[in-house]
């Protein structure tokens, strides 16, 4: 039987965005609650210290924010659930598309493998042997997109 609901309706969601600023505040509880601001003016609230210090680590820096709302009435309360490194934006947008087809072809990689949390390691000749099939499929479909452009 699934727990009972609450009532208000979560929506979990993410966004890759500069952290402008991270302020804490004390609660009349004595609680902890960290406020980070993104680069375009929204505001996402943590109590919990671990992932309000990641926030601070990368304040100034490009990340990628999860949160989640809820609506309770009037009110709509987004919620920090994990910030990290987000990577840097490429200055080229003419990027090599066998380069762009290895980053896609690494990325995919634990689902090419077979498993996202792999239980042992698995040897650089057969995770070559999975990728570059994959990566040769990538850099030619990129390849036609681009023919097509022109």
């Amino acid at each position: 039987m699934p727990p009972p609901s609450t009532g208000y309706p979560k929506t979990a969601m993410d966004v890759v965005a500069t952290i402008d600023e991270v302020r804490t505040f004390e609660t009349r509880g004595g609680n902890l609650r960290f406020v980070l601001r993104d680069d375009a003016g929204n505001e996402y609230t943590t109590f919990r210290e671990a992932i309000g210090k990641r926030a601070q680590e990368l304040e100034g820096r490009r990340a990628r924010i999860e949160f989640h709302e809820e609506q309770r009435d009037r009110y709509r309360n987004v919620y920090l659930d994990k910030v990290e490194p987000a990577p840097d934006e490429p200055d080229d947008a003419d990027t090599d598309p066998e380069e762009a087809a290895w980053r896609t072809a690494v990325d995919a990689a634990p689902w090419l493998v077979g498993e996202s949390e792999p239980h042992e390691a698995v040897s650089p000749d057969e995770l070559y042997d999975k990728l570059k099939p994959f990566k040769n499929r990538v850099a030619e479909d990129i390849k036609d997109g681009d023919d097509k452009a022109t």
